[in-house]
């Protein structure tokens, strides 16, 4: 059975859509940077995920492109990248800050006469902004002094919000491992084991069954930290009694999805109940709103006042839904404020989250927009409140 992934064919293609958007922007050249953590636009066109260090990708208007590493990973990106010009560039080096003093590295300059740009008096768009480091952005205006310099996520963002068959593969493989890890932390939860220990349950199973790694850094809290709409698991032992709250995931190909329940280490009574209810049935009613031509703001203000209007307003932290795809979160989100109307096959993550004094709950899956409604990539919520006896 044939490996599900990006074929290298779509790479190009990626390449020479963004090229056009550049072209119509009125751009010379757009630069992306990634890092470890924040891969996704330097991979989206090269498939190339640093470790340490930075990675960046070059596009000119006329539809040449650079890939751009540092000082450790020249060998590294030849071996794995789908872009064949590669360049060492030390201000891609890693956070520790080496100096690198016996290396002679390539420049900005360099990168750019490569895909054929020329000139001083150029424009060139950041379509990472956040990623960009100052190194980066200082290398850049060393490079180029005159050059205009300009932010332009936006050509990012509208090409990476429609996913492609391909992308919706690797999407629908993580969610079947997915699956396949919840099952098993399901089937070891017991009073006594630690949060951490069901994390390590987890990654073996998704390593086992074909993810590349997790598609976010996977938890499993109890009681009090699941109030937490970030943070990390911890040495806790579970005790009889707890909410247990899973967030687990799978990487195909950099493409990242998650999967969030609760799980009850017994019997769930009285407001424990009533609170993580009202959170499924909020899941449940942003499903029911989501095709394509409706307004995503109209969805989230809906939302928020389905909150307020069921006395949980001051338990609300954000929602309803935000874009995933090769970050598990990416833009773009679906927020009070966001006037974009929904389109086919825009894949997100229903992320409903709640918090509470005591404990909080989540339930979260994927989903791709449809003409007449959406699909989802996992049924595991429909199966309820997991309520586990001992």
């Amino acid at each position: 059975m044939n490996r599900i992934c990006i074929p290298d064919w779509e790479y190009k293609e990626r390449i020479a859509k963004a090229a056009a958007m550049i072209k119509e922007r009125g751009l010379d050249a757009m630069v992306v940077c990634s890092t470890e953590s924040d891969y996704a636009n330097a991979r989206y066109f090269s498939g190339f995920w640093p470790l340490f260090e930075r990675a960046g990708v070059a596009i000119s208007a006329g539809g040449d492109a650079a890939l751009m590493v540092g000082p450790e990973s020249a060998i590294f990106a030849k071996d794995f990248a789908k872009i064949d010009k590669i360049f060492v560039l030390k201000e891609f080096r890693e956070s520790a800050d080496p100096a690198y003093p016996e290396i002679k590295a390539d420049t900005f300059s360099d990168v750019f006469k490569a895909i054929g740009v020329k000139g001083e008096n150029i424009k060139i768009g950041l379509g990472s902004y956040v990623e960009c480091t100052l190194p980066i952005y200082e290398g850049l205006k060393s490079s180029f002094p005159k050059a205009e310099i300009i932010k332009c996520n936006d050509i990012m963002v509208n090409l990476r919000k429609i996913k492609s068959e391909n992308e919706l593969a690797c999407i629908k493989e993580g969610f079947r491992i997915i699956e396949l890890a919840t099952d098993e932390v399901i089937r070891m939860l017991k009073p006594g084991v630690t949060e951490l220990e069901m994390v390590g349950v987890a990654q073996r199973v998704i390593y086992e069954n074909g993810a590349e790694y997790e598609g976010l850094p996977m938890y499993v809290f109890s009681e009090e930290s699941t109030r937490h709409a970030i943070s990390r698991s911890s040495y806790r032992k579970i005790k009889k009694g707890d909410i247990v709250q899973l967030n687990l995931s799978a990487k195909i190909d950099g493409y990242s999805p998650a999967i969030g329940l609760p799980v009850i280490m017994g019997k769930l009574e009285g407001e424990r109940r009533e609170l993580i209810e009202f959170c499924r049935k909020a899941h449940e009613w942003t499903c029911e709103r989501i095709k394509a031509g409706v307004i995503a703001s109209d969805i989230a203000k809906d939302f928020l006042k389905l909150y307020q209007d069921n006395g949980y307003g001051k338990n609300y932290v954000y929602g309803p839904c935000h874009g995933t795809g090769m970050i598990e979160v990416e833009a773009p989100w679906m927020e009070t404020i966001s006037d974009y109307p929904l389109e086919e096959n825009m894949t997100f993550q229903v992320d409903t989250f709640i918090s509470g004094p005591t404990f909080g709950c989540r339930w979260e899956k994927g989903i791709a927009v449809k003409k007449d409604g959406y699909e989802s990539y996992t049924d595991y919520l429909k199966k309820g409140i997991i309520e586990l006896e001992f």
